[in-house]
């Protein structure tokens, strides 16, 4: 058997069960019984300087009061059992409860001016911590104890534990309220129009992401197309795309007439407002519900896929290189009829680049052929099913921003 002086403690808060991720237990209560209630919260408060948890009365006669100690790791709950009941006995006893501080002396010198009874001055003990005993009003008795190298070391491993559950519960909240932010950029009300129906969706990987779209009242008639891809993920993504929607918003006014001034303002204000090698791939489109004429512009994006009634695809291929890299920049706008029955998809690489179990991507062709499945659906409708066409080919957790924006002539 060791002797007292090799000791060794157990740390406690088993690095074991935080990997297993068990749930998070600790010792609530312990009982105190005393004789007068209201002279122990005075003793605990006042003497102490522990905090009065609680103080509830059930019956005329019980009473239920509790107090902590100012880290508010336990409770002690102070009863007054009745006169004819054997826990009577146990008042003015040893408590077998311990308290623990950072520096005995110290506590002991504070609590003694403070009127509370020592049995005697702390002593070190054989197992190398520091040690006293007092007493409450009623003689219950109570250890301090001071820490060893070895109560040290599991104290500071309780503390960092506790800041670092403090620091997770902080991102966590952090992040949700990004969440709602974020969701608040996106679109939304659609303008009404008479010859085009159109919607989007943005299924994001992470609570965040630097995906973008939305839709832009232009006025008489108008409306604005717009989808980006943010280069970089989570809450740095995040703001990067917030930087873009209030560029885009703040400069669309100039779109309707002058979309290349209103291009060239947008990496602009991305430019200057943006770290180094911060930049975004973005499609512009601006359809005219009087002329269905669709104007855009296609800032490094993918090519967007502008099906015909008949079938036939064209590739809404770049006209310009990506926004925020360079301040000399240059986008050129091109113009296409929008028909009846002509369906227009712009989309990020989130849906091409989605994964299968084999490793192939869901691509270009796969895309094709789900609008030209699903042409005939609602374009809401079919925005929910081609993503759920995604998400069959790839159902693995989701590694990008999948975002998408579906315009069908009527």
């Amino acid at each position: 058997m060791s002797s007292p002086s090799t000791v060794r403690w157990v740390d406690p808060l088993d690095p074991e069960t935080e990997r297993r991720n068990e749930p998070y237990v600790r010792i609530f209560k312990s009982t105190v019984f005393v004789r007068d209630q209201d002279r122990s919260i005075r003793f605990y408060v006042d003497q102490l300087g522990f905090r009065l948890v609680a103080d509830v009365k059930f019956t005329a006669v019980e009473r239920w009061v509790a107090v902590a100690p100012p880290d508010g790791s336990a409770v002690l709950v102070l009863m007054t059992p009745a006169e004819d009941s054997p826990q009577r006995n146990h008042i003015g006893t040893e408590s077998e409860i311990a308290f623990i501080t950072d520096d005995v002396n110290a506590t002991y010198e504070i609590w003694r001016q403070r009127g509370v009874k020592f049995r005697a001055v702390p002593l070190i003990s054989t197992w190398g911590g520091t040690f006293c005993q007092f007493e409450d009003p009623d003689g219950n008795a109570f250890a301090l104890l001071g820490f060893d190298e070895s109560t040290r070391q599991i104290e500071e491993r309780r503390r960092e534990i506790a800041e670092r559950r403090e620091f997770e519960q902080r991102a966590i909240q952090e992040i949700t309220i990004a969440k709602q932010v974020q969701a608040r950029l996106f679109p939304q009300n659609l303008p009404p129009l008479r010859t085009l129906e159109y919607a989007g969706i943005c299924s994001q990987a992470r609570a965040v992401g630097g995906d973008y779209y939305d839709f832009l009242n232009l006025g008489r008639d108008r409306v604005g197309l717009v989808i980006g891809d943010i280069s970089g993920k989570g809450i740095g993504g995040a703001l990067l795309m917030a930087n873009l929607q209030a560029s885009v918003r703040s400069q669309c006014a100039t779109a309707l007439d002058h979309p290349e001034d209103f291009l060239h303002a947008v990496n602009r204000l991305f430019f200057e407002n943006t770290a180094d090698g911060a930049y975004a791939t973005f499609f512009f489109a601006e359809y005219d519900d009087r002329t269905r004429k669709l104007r855009y512009a296609n800032c490094g994006h993918l090519p967007a896929i502008l099906m015909r009634t008949d079938g036939y695809v064209e590739r809404l291929e770049s006209t310009g290189t990506v926004l925020g890299l360079f301040d000399e920049w240059e986008c050129v706008v091109c113009e296409r009829p929008l028909g009846p029955g002509d369906v227009l998809a712009v989309y990020t690489d989130g849906v091409t680049e989605a994964f299968g179990p084999t490793g192939e991507e869901f691509g270009e062709v796969r895309l094709i052929e789900a609008i030209r499945q699903h042409r005939k659906l609602e374009a809401s409708a079919m925005v929910n099913a081609i993503v759920n066409d995604v998400r069959k080919f790839a159902p693995k957790e989701q590694s990008d921003d999948i975002t998408l924006i579906i315009a069908r002539g009527r």
